[in-house]
């Protein structure tokens, strides 16, 4: 949707009946729909402004300027050629989003089929990404939609780092739970510049659940030992304390949480570096990737019974860490500079 469908001159005094809407209106209607249902933002505008405005029209509105949000990103993907920062911190998670597809069918009369009766839903990954220097509590935040593999996604977590001081000789401190994608895009991203270290507390979930058959009459006591050896980057004795309760090889996966520990942790070497992470004042968890991910893109896209066409979602995703970044103000100062 291009800027001429949306810059039309509107006034209050003439009435909702012109299909036209004022920029400052725009951004009040972009605003709602931007955390809310387009149904709730309809509700909304009536509370807070007295005024009536067709649930289409707000979505109209809010996912054309997220495309425009969208189509105007410039991504920052070269490493500047200069010292940076120390440390940035950089984050990486995936979340499932209800994804529609619609198709043109027929019936035996030859008569097209309603697509809302032909639309059929599955769920694609929305991958975010944040990065900030250490010490910071303000990350810049980017999300896209698609295979790990895709340009987007590669380039997202660069701009990222980049916009928290990245350079020549930054230490990126890369944290993410065990999906195998996460850590082969920070090593395509970063190569050596950047180290990986697997979140801790995921790793305690696959210890907790081994403990109770490596050490069935004090389990608690068990975890917290192999917990404190692997902040001491003792992985050796922990891979041993586990070998001896390794299921056999008939046992499903789901039946052998010994096994499924032990493999965890030997399959992914270099990877549990706690100590020099504690020992640099870094963090050892993932949980602010995953706590923005509740506020930056499950508030508003997974929402109860929404789904979305892939474009829109990813276009909303924009929407949404344009937000978060702060840079809410700047696009539509930017914006009415343009439609003036």
């Amino acid at each position: 949707m291009g800027e001429g469908r949306l810059i039309r001159p509107f006034s209050l005094s003439a009435g909702l009946q012109s299909r036209s809407y004022s920029l400052p209106l725009q951004r009040r209607i972009t605003d709602f729909g931007a955390d809310a249902s387009f149904s709730r933002a309809s509700e909304k505008l009536k509370e807070h402004y007295g005024i009536t405005i067709p649930v289409s029209s707000i979505q109209s509105i809010t996912e054309g300027h997220a495309e425009n949000i969208k189509d105007n990103e410039k991504l920052k993907t070269d490493i500047p050629d200069k010292r940076g920062v120390e440390y940035v911190v950089a984050e990486m998670d995936g979340a499932m989003i209800p994804i529609v597809d619609t198709f043109n069918k027929t019936d035996e009369e030859g008569k097209t089929i309603d697509k809302r009766k032909t639309r059929e839903v599955r769920w694609t990954e929305g991958r975010l990404s944040l990065a900030h220097p250490k010490g910071s509590v303000t990350p810049v935040f980017g999300a896209t939609l698609g295979d790990q593999d895709e340009v987007p996604i590669l380039s997202g977590l660069a701009h990222c780092a980049i916009l928290s001081g990245t350079g020549e000789q930054t230490k990126v401190h890369c944290v993410g739970d065990g999906a195998p994608w996460i850590c082969d895009q920070v090593d395509r991203v970063f190569g050596p510049q950047a180290g990986f270290l697997i979140d801790f507390y995921h790793l305690c979930d696959y210890l907790a659940a081994a403990s109770r058959l490596c050490a069935p009459d004090h389990p608690s006591a068990w975890l917290e030992e192999q917990k404190q050896r692997m902040k001491e980057n003792n992985t050796f004795d922990v891979l041993n304390a586990l070998k001896p309760h390794i299921e056999s090889d008939s046992a499903p996966d789901k039946d052998a949480p010994v096994r499924k520990c032990y493999r965890y942790i030997k399959n992914r070497p270099g990877q549990f570096d706690y100590k020099g992470a504690l020992d640099a004042d870094l963090p050892i968890g993932s949980g602010e990737i995953e706590s923005a991910h509740r506020y930056v893109t499950q508030q508003r896209l997974k929402i109860a019974g929404a789904w979305w066409k892939e474009d829109n979602a990813q276009n909303m995703l924009g929407l949404r860490t344009l937000r978060a970044n702060n840079k809410w103000d700047q696009y539509w100062e930017s914006f009415y500079k343009k439609a003036a």
